[in-house]
């Protein structure tokens, strides 16, 4: 039998054995919590490789610091109504307010407008295109792929404008999807429309009102439609574009707007303080 002395003396020993130890056990833990965050972060780091592979086909993207902001218009602009979920779109309600930052951020000097675009919402084209064109910096756009229907004022609408040699650009009427009443109103109301979008680019180009309507028009050149199809140097030829070039012809416009010409190559600077002749050619 062990007494109450003997207990209570065993007791004390177990408390001290504890006390010692506490320390130690707690430089354990924190180990292996620093051990534990170690691997979450490389995990993290991980799951965004990913993400940027699976997204951008790349795992790192250069980030360099630059005064030129690039905005892409790609696929179909979407308007009013949400188009379905397979369709590649650029939404307008994302593009005004980056447009509207461009304008207040004193860092970014120019825009680089990308254009690679069927067409789509007639008044979202032409909301973004007016945006465009009221910039007190300096914009250069850039046709690569397509730019037709709509894209036609957003790609005339910058200051300088460049389609690449494959590029394309069609011309047609306006057309109206969903339900269309058959009265004289439903007409005029599309004449109107039809209007705004050709006043806006004779406007902006040094195409005339009359050529740009033959070439809308024009019954040879689609199989299922009226209109025209230009190719590259067709759309300069016409004056719908300024140049056949690619991004370093862009960047270079850019960066002699906002740099004295001796300063970089050769050339008229752009912006809206130049006259539109100097702007154009």
């Amino acid at each position: 039998m062990i007494g109450k002395g003997e207990k209570l003396v065993r007791l004390m020993r177990k408390r001290h054995s504890y006390q010692q130890m506490a320390p130690r056990r707690k430089r354990v833990r924190v180990n292996r919590g620093s051990d534990v965050q170690r691997p979450v972060q490389d995990q993290e780091r991980m799951a965004e490789e990913v993400e940027a592979i699976t997204e951008l086909g790349t795992v790192q993207l250069p980030k360099p610091a630059s005064d030129i902001h690039t905005l892409s218009i790609i696929g179909q602009i979407e308007g009013h109504m949400v188009l379905p979920s397979q369709n590649k779109t650029t939404k307008y309600e994302h593009v005004i307010p980056q447009l509207v930052a461009i304008e207040q951020n004193p860092d970014v000097k120019g825009l680089l407008v990308i254009l690679n675009t069927v067409g789509g919402d007639v008044e979202a084209g032409l909301a973004i295109a007016e945006l465009l064109a009221s910039l007190s910096k300096p914009t250069v756009s850039i046709v690569l792929g397509g730019g037709h229907s709509i894209g036609v004022p957003i790609g005339v609408a910058c200051d300088y404008s460049i389609i690449a040699p494959t590029a394309t650009m069609t011309i047609h009427p306006i057309r109206l999807s969903g339900l269309v009443i058959g009265v004289p109103q439903t007409y005029e109301y599309l004449d109107k429309m039809q209007d705004r979008v050709i006043q806006f680019v004779v406007a902006h180009s040094r195409c005339p009102e009359e050529r740009f309507r033959e070439l809308m028009f024009s019954t040879g050149g689609l199989a299922r439609d009226i209109g025209t199809v230009l190719v590259g140097r067709d759309a300069v030829a016409e004056g719908l574009i300024d140049a056949v070039g690619g991004l370093d012809l862009a960047v270079q416009r850019l960066r002699q707007a906002f740099h004295p010409p001796e300063e970089i190559g050769t050339g008229p600077a752009l912006g809206p303080g130049m006259p539109a002749e100097a702007r154009l050619h």
